[in-house]
């Protein structure tokens, strides 16, 4: 089956002296988004033949650590919208809320 149409995410990494992040970008030219800034990312992508998941973390080394928290808030509430997308598990679903509710009461995120 042929391809319609193909589509590129491209990320930069700007690298200080020690190879620490300084500077992140993304461009999606599909979504409209040309080189814009980040702080942090989170990519995973799945490897079928060795049934694991690989992963990139980085963050600026000016990232601040009040944003990171919020940052990992949301990637969690995300995570948990996206495995009831793929899953339809609604148990375990409210299980990963009730557990993201914890970790923003606990990091003092929710009042």
């Amino acid at each position: 089956m042929p391809k319609l149409h193909t589509s590129e995410i491209t990320l930069k990494v700007g690298l200080d002296e020690n190879r620490v992040p300084e500077e992140l970008s993304w461009s999606a030219q599909d979504g409209g988004i040309h080189n814009e800034e980040a702080k942090a990312m989170l990519l995973s992508v799945w490897d079928s033949k060795n049934k694991e998941s690989l992963k990139i973390d980085l963050w600026t080394k000016d990232m601040p650590v009040d944003e990171m928290k919020i940052f990992f808030h949301q990637t969690l509430v995300s995570l948990s919208d996206t495995f009831m997308k793929a899953t339809q598990d609604e148990k375990m679903t409210a299980t990963m809320k009730d557990f993201c509710d914890y970790f923003a009461e606990k990091l003092e995120l929710k009042k």
